[in-house]
């Protein structure tokens, strides 16, 4: 039996803060058998994916998309933004990776459809760097189910750990967009009738208090 397989995961809400921050050992998570499962039931054959990772778990698999689960691939910078809002003012994520410079967030299926489309209606269109988006007919490089030894492979920064994760939806991860651009919109110039403050001096964002 693989080693992936006698483990059982340890992840808090703590842990995964410190993984967004770009914290924690190899900013990698591993996979639970739980969450293996659900993984493979995206294929037609799961037990043949479970007895391919049995052998191999820490190869990664290519999964199709559109039954289980779509996938909202985003800029990895913009993706971050996207994270920070969802886990510290939202309900949170469902599994997330990273791959080529790129995230991939897990979604209900028919999310691929409805997002793009949201984000025209809301006019958000503009603002939001280009979303690929896989759903129905598409296919997707999972990560393996343990972290990798090369900083360029595919890795989950947040892994599936239950037999049924939560997803977040199109109407979650269109909220998610426009408060990550938001975020990115040029500063309003402000003119100041006050001295420039002491550079020296200690300051403080008392804006971040909860």
């Amino acid at each position: 039996m693989s080693a992936w397989l006698r483990e059982r995961d340890q992840r808090t809400d703590t842990d995964i803060a410190a993984l967004l921050r770009g914290e924690g050992p190899g900013q990698a998570a591993s996979v639970t058998p739980p969450g293996a499962g659900w993984l493979a039931s995206a294929e037609t054959f799961p037990r043949s994916t479970l007895a391919h990772w049995e052998t191999r778990p820490a190869a990664p698999v290519v999964l199709p998309c559109g039954t289980v689960f779509d996938v909202v691939n985003v800029p990895s910078t913009f993706g971050r933004r996207m994270l920070d809002r969802l886990w510290g003012e939202g309900p949170g994520t469902g599994p997330v990776a990273v791959h080529r410079g790129r995230m991939m967030l897990f979604a209900t299926p028919g999310t691929a459809q409805r997002l793009p489309s949201l984000l025209h209606w809301e006019e958000w269109g503009d603002a939001v760097p280009p979303l690929i988006c896989h759903g129905a007919g598409d296919a997707v490089t999972v990560p393996p189910l343990t972290p990798a030894e090369s900083a360029a492979a595919p890795r989950w920064l947040v892994a599936p750990d239950t037999r049924h994760p939560w997803l977040p939806g199109p109407e979650v991860l269109l909220w998610a967009c426009v408060r990550a651009a938001r975020t990115h919109e040029r500063p309003v110039v402000r003119v100041s009738i006050f001295p420039p403050a002491d550079q020296g001096a200690n300051v403080y964002d008392v804006s971040r208090r909860r």
